[in-house]
């Protein structure tokens, strides 16, 4: 398992220690913390993980040369990439939040936008903080051997709203219902809205299972 470079991307945002620990313990063996764009282009494997504001987290890729080099790397079909939280909503084309006006243009590995969470209820709170349930998309690798509806841990305010609903992987109920994981079907490209490294025993299983690709 996990043969070649795993590579988590630190653009000066995200507290990625918590994802290198789940990803050591959950098999990495050569794995590097990476600013720069030299170690994502030998990368095997490529993590995005994330906290923080859209507009900001583009900012960053893009002053430290990283926004390129990953929408290069991806468009590798060898190379898997898992973008976590805010990982996942970078990989759309566009997003709102942290900008003083109009849109910031996002990655791009999926068409979207990135939008904020609308409440149905009263009993609904944003940001969305605590675990819920992910429906599942059949034949989805990230999930395998996770069962249908486990739970995941959830921190945001933002969801992706995907122009291509085939894309969806997982779907939380909860604002209306929200996409929360991706994979695309000719790539092995991934997106999960929750936090793997920090939903315990199924997260691990999702973590594995991106390793093995």
């Amino acid at each position: 398992m996990a043969a070649g470079l795993t590579v988590v991307v630190d653009y000066g945002l995200c507290n990625i220690d918590s994802m290198l620990r789940a990803l050591e313990e959950c098999g990495a063996r050569d794995l590097e913390r990476a600013r720069d764009p030299r170690s994502i282009e030998k990368a095997s494997r490529i993590v995005l993980p994330g906290v923080g504001s859209f507009t900001a987290g583009m900012r960053n890729l893009n002053q430290l040369g990283l926004a390129e080099v990953i929408r290069h790397r991806s468009a590798d079909r060898s190379v898997p990439f898992l973008g976590a939280c805010l990982g996942m909503q970078l990989m759309a084309g566009s997003g709102t939040e942290g900008a003083d006006e109009g849109a910031t243009e996002g990655l791009g590995l999926v068409p979207g936008a990135v939008v904020r969470l609308d409440r149905k209820s009263d009993s609904e709170r944003i940001p969305h903080i605590g675990w819920n349930e992910v429906a599942q998309a059949d034949g989805c690798a990230l999930f395998r051997d996770i069962p249908q509806g486990s739970d995941f841990y959830f921190v945001h305010s933002y969801r992706v709203d995907l122009q291509d609903p085939r894309l969806e992987a997982g779907r939380t109920d909860y604002c209306g219902g929200f996409t929360s994981a991706i994979a695309l079907h000719d790539r092995p490209i991934f997106g999960t809205q929750f936090h793997p490294e920090k939903s315990q025993k199924h997260g691990f299983q999702l973590l594995r299972n991106f390793l093995a690709l």
